[in-house]
């Protein structure tokens, strides 16, 4: 089998169900919804952050955990409804910000991975999250990754 055509299976605990397939976007640095993110663009606005800059619309977002004011959870929900949130989140471990935002806006929400989905998921790579059984795929590496 060529090294592309391998899927990596990521399991670990499913908390928002539903399931997303998109290109991830991952950061190393937990992130604020209130305050660190434009919701209207969703473009990350936290000066110095790693993404600053960078849009989470539309992206598999894959972080630590999230920081910040309870009222991040609204923002996530906002941003479902105005169409600039991410597809799914991926945390090394969910706090209850991201969880209530996720609930409240519908998006899959996968954390405590058997493997460290920072470490092992690269912006680019093409992502499906199950949210329903705590599963996460990486169906191919980015193209700036393959050698």
């Amino acid at each position: 089998m060529r090294e592309e055509n391998k899927k990596m299976v990521l399991k670990g605990r499913g908390l928002v169900e539903g399931r997303s397939e998109g290109e991830a976007l991952v950061t190393s640095q937990p992130i604020s919804f209130y305050g660190g993110v434009d919701p209207l663009s969703g473009v990350v606005t936290e000066r110095g952050h790693e993404l600053e800059g960078k849009t989470i619309s539309g992206k598999i977002l894959v972080f630590p955990y999230g920081k910040g004011s309870t009222v991040g959870s609204y923002v996530i929900y906002h941003m479902a409804k105005i169409g600039t949130a991410p597809l799914a989140i991926i945390n090394l471990e969910s706090e209850p910000i991201i969880v209530a935002g996720c609930v409240l806006a519908n998006i899959p929400l996968v954390d405590k991975l058997d493997k460290d989905p920072i470490k092992t998921i690269e912006t680019g790579d093409i992502v499906q999250v199950n949210g329903n059984h705590g599963i996460v795929v990486i169906l191919s590496k980015s193209r700036k990754h393959k050698q």
